[in-house]
């Protein structure tokens, strides 16, 4: 990309649908893209509901972290976007069973809509 700004790819996660990465590295931080629940495999929206949206955004997040050298336990920031805010505190228990002990900042929004009508996308800022 340019100088000291390394690019991240890895098949474990969704292709970019636009003009954008994976995940970009700068010195020892890596800034992901917001994930939806797509599917790696198929490129399609999980089935399931809002558990299942979340269970496959992080599960996403996490292989992007790991191609990078880092990890979900890793992160600083994290930035939650949400249809629908009544489901805050479901959001809560996946994402602390997710993160464990980790307790990076956060902020969460609620959103008009989300790409493919998602229920949920997050974007994560992690050390290396």
């Amino acid at each position: 990309m340019h100088g000291d700004i390394e690019t991240v790819h890895t098949p474990e996660a969704p292709a970019a649908i636009g003009p954008y990465s994976q995940a970009v590295m700068v010195g020892d931080l890596v800034f992901t893209s917001g994930q939806v629940a797509l599917d790696p495999a198929t490129g399609q929206l999980v089935a399931g509901g809002f558990e299942a949206q979340v269970q496959q955004v992080l599960a996403n997040l996490e292989a992007v972290l790991k191609a990078a050298g880092s990890s979900l336990t890793r992160a600083v920031k994290v930035t939650v976007y949400l249809k629908d805010f009544n489901d805050f505190s479901q959001l809560n228990q996946l994402y602390g069973a997710a993160f464990g002990n980790a307790r990076p900042a956060r902020s969460t929004v609620e959103v008009a809509r989300l790409p493919r009508d998602a229920r949920v996308e997050i974007d994560i800022i992690a050390k290396r």
